[in-house]
């Protein structure tokens, strides 16, 4: 059964109440102890999410003239409630001016088991405690344009599924696998013990570049981002079977993570190496 579109009347109204909550930790704990619910916006974030397996809650759009992208969205999500008004009336819903004027609530998914996430992985990320969703989303797009296949996030960093996030990305958060883990996991152990080779992005007195032969020449790698402010934990650092730099020019200390993650992944892919 094909739902109609529904015309907004009433910005209090229940079924209107998550796309009004500002706390994305709320809409994440909301139906606990089953998964939660996040926001998409735009077009091309929603059809990505779509494209991966994530089922739609409902559409919020302001759009009266719809592109072909948009109708898409809307034929996808026929069986759900859409909703819709003007960009004014969603401003006030949202507490922002929307990108594309469309949202759409989803369900998440229950979250992989790491195991399962590094299963034939060749590449991994692992995000130790990266705060801003704005790089949480940079690295992902960094990621899916450079084969990294998947990207593991301790427990203390930003959700990819937090919206800034996701528009950061543009959507390719829903093009790599990944995982959340507990902070308190000792996941370099666990990924000595499946193979892999850890890379500690850090400044060290004892740090390799990023090129170094010997890093290329291992068949799995893990690649670990840290803090913006205070990088990565000194045991992680310890642990690791390498600590790897980017050559930069003397008197700059270093890059944000969300760029240095780019700069590493292009120097592990590009040809020739």
């Amino acid at each position: 059964m094909t739902e109609p579109m529904i015309e907004i009347k009433n910005l209090e109204s229940r079924e209107l109440a998550i796309y009004r909550e500002r706390s994305e930790i709320q809409l994440l704990r909301i139906n606990e102890p089953a998964s939660g619910i996040f926001i998409c916006e735009s077009a091309k974030v929603i059809r990505r999410a779509l494209d991966a397996g994530y089922e739609p809650i409902s559409v919020l759009t302001s759009i009266d003239d719809p592109d072909e992208e948009v109708k898409e969205i809307f034929e996808l999500c026929k069986d759900v409630p859409i909703y819709y008004g003007s960009d004014s009336v969603l401003r006030e819903i949202a507490g922002y001016a929307l990108t594309g004027g469309i949202l759409s609530a989803m369900k998440r998914k229950p979250l992989s088991d790491i195991s399962d996430v590094i299963k034939n992985k060749k590449l991994i990320a692992v995000l130790e405690n990266v705060e801003n969703p704005t790089n949480v989303g940079s690295i992902f797009r960094s990621a899916a344009a450079m084969s990294v296949e998947a990207v593991i996030l301790t427990s203390d960093s930003s959700d990819p599924l937090y919206r800034r996030a996701e528009r950061t990305s543009m959507g390719n958060v829903f093009q790599v696998d990944w995982t959340i883990i507990d902070k308190e996991m000792d996941y370099v152990s666990f990924l000595h013990d499946e193979g892999f080779a850890t890379v500690a992005m850090a400044l060290s007195d004892d740090s390799v570049s990023i090129s170094d032969p010997r890093i290329k020449a291992e068949e799995k790698l893990a690649i670990i981002l840290g803090n913006e402010g205070d990088g990565l934990r000194s045991d992680t650092i310890q642990r690791s079977s390498y600590t790897a730099k980017i050559p930069m020019k003397p008197g700059v200390d270093s890059l944000n993570v969300g760029a240095a993650s780019a700069v590493m992944f292009w120097e592990l892919v590009r040809e020739g190496n």
